[in-house]
């Protein structure tokens, strides 16, 4: 970056999967019509008092712990006042100094291995409410509110500044959702706005430990437009300093559609946001065995789950840690694996086939239409000389369009493979009689003369010949021409 390096930490806001908000009894629940889901607490009416949900506590100290961090014994909520559309009450109820949880840490693979990300801390505050913008943040005339979200509980997760890359935030925003996922505390969706990126980043010299002048891009909605909005970012500041111009503090937002990052306001002029202890909340006391207790239900993580795949089922890394992503696709896998164990058959179906058609319909694996038993017995076709695998691919399409078992496929397209050397024999004199210098390259020791002469063979008997049965006839043919 010449001669420059950037310095980046993250601040990744999740929404956790309760049933009510974090003060008051409305529905968290996503998609109600607006203003819907709101009450005079969450609106900030007179005379209400907020109640503190217990299970945003709990789903609090589990993601902590799963990111590594010391959980508080005491902890308080603090008001932070603004003044914004979406914020009702004009505070947001959140934590200051005395977080839920510090010093934790998760780790990375990049180029050169393993790297450890520091997390600075985790706390709880109350999500505010929507502006739904007609057109982008920059150019709208006018916002409309929808106060659903407001309330909605929250944990924010602030990283040190250890990321050198677009690609290292990239990771770590991407491994972060999928130990959340793992907890079982939010969906992470970031398309319903269950997880959201803020972005810190400066440049500085390569090699110097003082840090550069920071800006903070919001409005990243996907991690590749956070990888991209931090390279742009990246790249302008350094234009910027070798122009012998000087950055500003300041808040940007992503455009996706120009690939650029554009000023919002300047951080210099910024609210003070006059933060005090949250008169109408009593502090936190945290014991230690229910820290314990927590921590005795936490699931296998992403890491240790990358593991077992590695030593159990002997998958290369690549494999492991794709089937890690998300706790569903490992479930998925796993459930497939115990009715075929034939882990790397498995593995290259679930992140080849399924994968693609799942990305294709935009659909989750919990949604599947193929169940891990129909991908199991299709496999097993394959093995057993029903269906070839080529022949298979057709079929699993199938499956996944209709929800159908193989069989049903199979038997319904006549897709069953021919075994028959004899009516395979005709096919096979057909193709060398048509084909006789591809024959006379194989009889000079070409090799992938014949790998033609298959293909022939597949495509008259339109995929449904036993490979191996059409090599040993070709070759056997091809043979008894000589003498």
């Amino acid at each position: 970056m010449k001669g420059y390096e950037a310095v980046i930490g993250l601040e990744i806001h999740v929404e956790l999967k309760t049933a009510s908000k974090i003060f008051c009894s409305s529905s968290a629940h996503f998609g109600a019509e607006p203003n819907a889901n709101i009450c005079p607490v969450c609106l900030g009416l007179p005379g209400v008092l907020p109640v503190l949900n217990k299970r945003v506590v709990e789903y609090g100290i589990r993601a902590a712990l799963a990111l590594n961090c010391e959980v508080a014994r005491f902890s308080k909520f603090d008001r932070k006042n603004y003044y914004y559309p979406d914020l009702p009450k004009n505070y947001q109820i959140s934590q200051y100094d005395l977080p839920l949880a510090q010093h934790g840490y998760l780790e990375i693979d990049t180029g050169n291995g393993r790297k450890r990300i520091g997390i600075t801390r985790v706390h709880m505050e109350e999500d505010a409410g929507k502006l739904v913008h007609q057109g982008t943040v920059t150019t709208t005339p006018y916002s409309l509110v929808d106060y659903n979200r407001t309330g909605v509980p929250l944990l924010e997760i602030v990283s040190e500044p250890d990321m050198r890359s677009p690609e290292e935030a990239r990771a770590y925003a991407e491994k972060l959702r999928s130990i959340i996922q793992f907890t079982g505390i939010s969906d992470c969706k970031m398309e319903e706005g269950s997880l959201r990126v803020d972005a810190n980043v400066s440049v500085r010299p390569a090699g110097s430990q003082g840090f550069g002048v920071k800006t903070e891009i919001k409005n990243v909605n996907s991690f590749r437009a956070l990888a991209r909005a931090l390279a742009y970012e990246i790249e302008r500041q350094i234009s910027v300093l070798e122009e012998g111009g000087r950055i500003v503090q300041e808040t940007r937002t992503w455009d996706e559609g120009k690939g650029v990052t554009l000023s919002l306001r300047s951080k210099e002029e910024a609210h003070d946001y006059r933060y005090f202890p949250e008169p109408d909340l009593p502090p936190l006391v945290i014991s230690r065995e229910w820290v314990e207790e927590i921590r005795r239900t936490l699931p296998e993580l992403p890491d240790a789950r990358r593991e077992r795949y590695m030593k159990e089922y002997g998958l290369p890394a690549y494999d492991a840690g794709v089937l890690t992503t998300t706790r569903e696709i490992g479930d998925y896998f796993e459930s497939c694996v115990r009715l075929y164990p034939r882990p790397k058959t498995v593995s290259n179906w679930v992140m080849g086939e399924l994968a693609r058609l799942l990305n294709a319909t935009n659909t989750e694996i919990t949604a599947s239409p193929v169940k891990p038993e129909q991908l199991a017995t299709l496999l097993k076709l394959i093995d057993d000389g029903t269906i070839s695998g080529k022949i298979a691919k057709t079929v699993f399409e199938e499956m996944f369009n209709t929800g159908k078992d193989p069989q049903a496929v199979v038997e319904e397209q006549g897709l069953v493979q021919i075994t028959d050397a004899a009516a395979l024999k005709a096919v096979v004199e057909k193709v060398i009689a048509a084909n006789p210098k591809v024959v006379a390259d194989f009889k000079q020791g070409k090799d992938k003369a014949l790998g033609f002469l298959v293909g022939q063979v597949m495509k008259e008997t339109r995929g449904k010949a036993n490979p191996q049965l059409v090599n040993r006839l070709l070759k056997e043919s091809i043979a008894n021409s000589d003498n």
